[in-house]
């Protein structure tokens, strides 16, 4: 069991403390000062008012312009760089408010994961990479056998429909590849997991972090419902993100491998055209 005490501590573990170094993996993340079930809460709204803040800043536009509903509709479902503003106000948004919070608390994102990344963080999340294939391929294996019915085949909608140009993938590039990992991982694996452990056993954290991050993505199917494979996808991602996240002290392993496995899939679809 952890010698760590089960009073919460307002400020984290110094920066300069390995997490190799620490026998049991536990200790090595600082407890945060919070309420579990606040924690929860805080998340579910930032998820929620970020995508409402993020859509009544980028509809001032269409409405500036004095567009029709079918102009605005066209222009904030097809436009590269209308998508590309959302997802920067959004995850700008969701981080800036996770900051206030902390700060609330007189603690920084130290206590959550985000330190001074490490070379060896990088190099935990790349050799992860084979690791996560490998456990997704044999969890949708067997997934599929209890469960025929499982369309693997399902189209994700990701959000980009019409990119062409250098700029529009870059735009699309930083959308897909560098802001949702870095957002998400503070928000799930560093701020939601964090104060779930606080309240509930590592094992029971891991599997809800997991279950509600997997959760957020079943409404990419779109118009074809939920999308199933990639809450599994998700949700099997998740559970090696925070080993990851457990292993190293910080969150920049986590980072790196979300952030390779979106760039693989971001070349499959925009590159190579294979979706």
């Amino acid at each position: 069991m952890s010698n760590v005490s089960s009073k919460p501590v307002a400020n984290p573990v110094p920066q300069n403390v390995e997490a190799s170094s620490v026998s049991n993996l536990k200790a090595s993340i600082p407890i945060v000062p919070w309420k579990p079930w606040l924690g929860f809460i805080f998340i579910v709204v930032i998820f929620y008012s970020s995508q409402l803040f993020s859509s009544l800043i980028i509809s001032l536009y269409p409405w500036i312009q004095q567009w029709s509903t079918v102009q605005a509709n066209a222009w904030l479902n097809n436009s590269v760089p209308a998508q590309f503003v959302y997802v920067l106000i959004a995850e700008t948004y969701s981080i800036g408010l996770i900051y206030l919070f902390l700060k609330r608390y007189k603690t920084n994102f130290s206590i959550i994961g985000l330190r001074k990344p490490r070379w060896r963080d990088l190099g935990y999340g790349l050799l992860a990479v084979p690791f996560y294939y490998v456990f997704y391929l044999l969890t949708v294996t067997v997934v599929s056998h209890f469960v025929p019915s499982l369309n693997i085949n399902q189209h994700q909608n990701v959000g980009f429909t019409d990119v062409h140009g250098l700029a529009m993938l870059l735009m699309t590039f930083i959308s897909l590849v560098i802001l949702p990992p870095i957002a998400e991982e503070i928000m799930v694996r560093g701020f939601l997991y964090s104060s779930l452990r606080k309240g509930l056993p590592q094992i029971m954290a891991v599997i809800l972090t997991s279950i509600i991050f997997a959760s957020a993505h079943l409404p990419e199917g779109g118009s074809a419902g939920p999308l199933y494979i990639a809450a599994l996808d998700t949700f099997v991602l998740s559970l090696v993100l925070i080993y990851l996240r457990n292993r190293t002290g910080s969150l920049w392993a986590s980072i790196t491998l979300h952030g390779f496995k979106n760039g693989i899939a971001f070349v499959a679809i925009f590159i190579l055209n294979t979706h």
